[in-house]
Formats: structure tokens, sequence, C-alpha cells
């Protein structure tokens, strides 16, 4: 079993690493030593999300996680991204929408993703990042917007490196938390992109 060691890696350093170790591992088992908090969680996403099995336990302060293909055979190559998968992502980069008035940028911005429960065509996956975050945490006026578009197969993402840089991790409520490998892939792998 080959083991990497990701600790004090920032991000996405531990889930590249991590991608490159199982393309090379050929379906045999990885272990990869990562910090815990956001290292932790988003190599266990991008594994469990490419279909293998993740087995963890403490060591050393932080965790080792044993990555294993799905299925009794073990032989299960990691799964790339290749070509367009036609799905639309949304990125949101602020918690405003257009330049000039912050106030009034926030008013726009609240009434966009309230309004998009009105539309019949959904993005697939909205990314928050920098100060977009801000609308999935607590305290932001659309989380029921961004709850029920999460209902309707709206799935929402938030950068966790800022979450940390805004303090904000703890008050997550819309969607789940992702890294800038995921972000990066979806952007890449997307039909369409639209930046707010």
């Amino acid at each position: 079993m080959k083991i990497i060691d990701c600790r004090n890696m920032a991000c996405p350093a531990p889930v590249v690493t991590t991608k490159r170790a199982l393309e090379e591992a050929g379906g045999e088992a990885v272990q990869v030593l990562v910090d815990s908090g956001a290292p932790r969680e988003n190599v266990t996403r991008f594994a469990v999300n490419r279909g293998f099995t993740v087995a963890e336990s403490e060591s050393d302060g932080g965790f080792a996680l044993t990555i294993t293909a799905s299925g009794a055979a073990g032989n299960e190559p990691a799964r790339t991204v290749t070509g367009r998968d036609g799905k639309t992502v949304m990125l949101v980069g602020s918690n405003c929408l257009g330049d000039g008035s912050d106030e009034l940028g926030r008013l726009l911005m609240k009434n966009f993703i309230i309004t998009l429960l009105d539309l019949a065509e959904l993005p697939d996956r909205m990314l928050f990042i920098n100060s977009g975050v801000l609308l999935t945490t607590e305290g932001s006026e659309v989380l029921e917007a961004l709850e029920q578009l999460g209902n309707r197969g709206v799935e929402v993402l938030s950068c966790g490196v800022c979450l940390d840089f805004f303090h904000c991790k703890e008050k997550l409520v819309a969607g789940s938390v992702t890294n800038m490998f995921t972000i990066a892939e979806s952007l890449v792998g997307a039909e369409s992109v639209i930046r707010l």
C-alpha cells in the first residue's frame, strides 16, 4: 500500500496529491496522512465522489485515510473528468451583484437568487467563493431560497478557504464545503459557466 504525507499542505495540494497517487496506484489502496479539518474533509469527499471507500484513523495529531476501490476486486481506477459534462455551473464570487453601491448590490443578489426559484431551468451547481460564501452562512437573507434550490437538485458548494478567511465555516447553513480542486474541475468540465 502506498502512503503519502499531505500534512501541512495548503488547499488544494492534499486533493491534487491524492488524485495523482490514486492514478499511479493502479487500483491498489493508498493511505493519505492529512491534518484534521478541511484537508481531511476535502480528501475524503474527493475519494468518495469518485467511487472509492475511505477508512480513517487518528494518526500523529492528524488522520490516516485509507482509500480503496469500491467492490471486492479492488482494481477500480480513479475517475477523471474528460471533456464537457453538459452541466451549467454558476460561480458566485461576491455577496453583491454588479458594481457600484454595495447596498444595491446586496439587494440585487438577493433578488437574483430568489428569482432563480421561478425559472424552469436551473444551474446544476452553484459555487460560492470570496465574499459569496457569506450568502450561504448564518444571517444571509437567501438561505431559504438556497435550501429550496438544493431540494430541486442544485448543488450548493462554498469554498473552504473563503469560509475560513471570513471566520464563518462553523456558520455554514446552505450546502456544503468544497475545495479549489473541485471548483477548478467543475468550471473546466462544465458546458457553460455563469459568473456573478
